[in-house]
């Protein structure tokens, strides 16, 4: 494989589409101008996707980039390196920085990082309330009107408890066609939750994190949404009782999305009897009957999409005695791979639907403009060649970004992301990552293109 600047021809061979077709991509100034077999390389840099599935770019809508503040676990930089190393060419990044994103001027300074960086389109998320707090709505109009166009609002990390705050969230942001997006955890029913509330938990003298306390925010959530007719969207759903109040909100015509991280769908409870903190998340891996209901759900369209909750740390906030460990995994190079494994291989999704469910949903949900879910002729040439056939061990040498604490080392997972376009131009090629400087170049030689 070789790389290419956006103002020349980039030919993609013998790529298989989503739908099994094979075809030729003509990739020209950042979009897709030619598509078909037998293509003429004159003066194209030639990838050979022999073999390789090309699928739309792959679309985040839950990732933790943790800058500005947190720039020990990650970057804006190192974690859209992680999500192109992953086949993600946007990212939506949750407000729970420091300062926390709850102003016009922090969403702009997470914008610029990412156009900086350029290896993923970086859409900022806005917190719901100031500081996170859940005392006071934050600046959501002036968030919404600034270069950052927010349009997706979460205190992701913390529940909106507050009911009034709530629906006065939802209310607000209906005037500019904003999504709610809530981490639903009523906090009084988990005080020092450290895993899933069952009979594992009493066997290991953990303190349980119960259903209900996902599920009775959901039902209150979705009542709101319903009444005040505003979008709202589920953050990591985790429990059979979430789907059936999420389906139920869904035949009722409630404006609801909902997602399922891909360690929800594989992993379970069981591995917490290792205490390995690798497997300490919020909220926590639950059991057998939950992870079975949360992929029929995503089959069936009861779940929307799925978002990694990327949550980088620092290798002391994991390698500790279990109550003291941070809750987060590291997802995004993995992600694809993982639904790979736990809903395509056994025939609940095809590749349409995982082109729906990690790319063309999520944008819509986010409203990102002029991400194209088909690889057709004047579509963006955000791209990703993913071999569906490939299988490796999982290792830290797999990760992009600054965190290690994936949940998966060690673990066989099935395929292998080979190539990522970001607009274009390439951000990895052969399974490696293009070079910082060889994208940013790329991505100014666009931006004067387009200029």
């Amino acid at each position: 494989m070789t790389s290419s600047t956006p103002s020349e021809r980039t030919l993609i061979t013998g790529a298989t589409l989503a739908d099994g077709r094979r075809t030729d991509l003509l990739l020209e100034n950042g979009r897709i101008t030619e598509t078909g077999s037998g293509l003429s390389s004159a003066g194209a840099a030639v990838v050979d996707a022999d073999g390789l599935l090309a699928l739309p770019g792959l679309v985040d809508l839950h990732t933790h980039l943790r800058e500005p503040g947190y720039e020990q676990s990650e970057t804006v930089l190192t974690g859209s390196r992680a999500a192109a190393a992953g086949g993600f060419t946007s990212i939506f990044a949750m407000a729970n920085t420091s300062p926390v994103a709850d102003t016009a001027g922090v969403v702009e300074q997470v914008l610029s990082l990412g156009e900086q960086a350029a290896y993923a389109t970086v859409r900022p998320i806005g917190a719901v309330t100031v500081g996170l707090a859940g005392e006071k709505l934050a600046e959501l109009g002036a968030m919404a009107a600034s270069r950052a166009q927010v349009r997706v609002f979460s205190d992701d990390g913390f529940c909106v408890s507050d009911p009034l705050l709530m629906r006065r969230a939802l209310e607000y942001v209906k005037g500019f066609d904003g999504v709610i997006a809530q981490h639903a955890q009523e906090p009084r029913l988990t005080v020092g939750a450290q895993m899933n509330e069952g009979a594992l938990s009493g066997e290991l003298g953990l303190t349980g994190w119960p259903a209900v306390a996902e599920e009775s925010i959901i039902a209150r959530d979705v009542l709101l949404a319903e009444h005040v007719g505003s979008r709202l969207h589920i953050c990591h759903v985790s429990t059979a009782g979430s789907v059936d109040v999420i389906r139920w909100a869904k035949a009722r015509g409630i404006n609801v999305t909902a997602e399922v991280t891909p360690h929800h769908l594989l992993l379970t409870e069981e591995l917490v009897a290792s205490y390995d903190a690798r497997y300490k998340v919020n909220p926590p891996l639950r059991r057998r009957e939950d992870v079975e209901a949360l992929r029929a759900a995503l089959a069936d369209g009861t779940i929307d999409i799925v978002a990694t909750d990327h949550a980088p740390h620092p290798v002391e906030a994991k390698d500790c005695e279990w109550d003291a460990a941070a809750n987060g995994m590291v997802g995004l190079e993995s992600a694809l791979s993982v639904v790979h494994a736990s809903v395509v291989a056994n025939g609940l999704l095809d590749w349409n639907d995982v082109a729906r469910v990690l790319s063309g949903a999520p944008a819509q949900i986010g409203r990102l403009a002029g991400h194209s879910s088909v690889l057709e002729v004047g579509a963006i040439a955000d791209i990703v060649l993913y071999d569906p056939n490939a299988s490796r061990e999982f290792s830290t040498q797999n990760l992009a970004g600054k965190g290690v604490n994936s949940p998966y080392l060690a673990m066989t997972l099935p395929g292998r992301v080979e190539a990522t376009f970001r607009h274009g131009y390439a951000t990895v090629l052969g399974g490696e990552l293009v070079a910082a400087e060889q994208v940013a170049r790329a991505a100014s030689v666009l931006s004067g293109a387009s200029a």
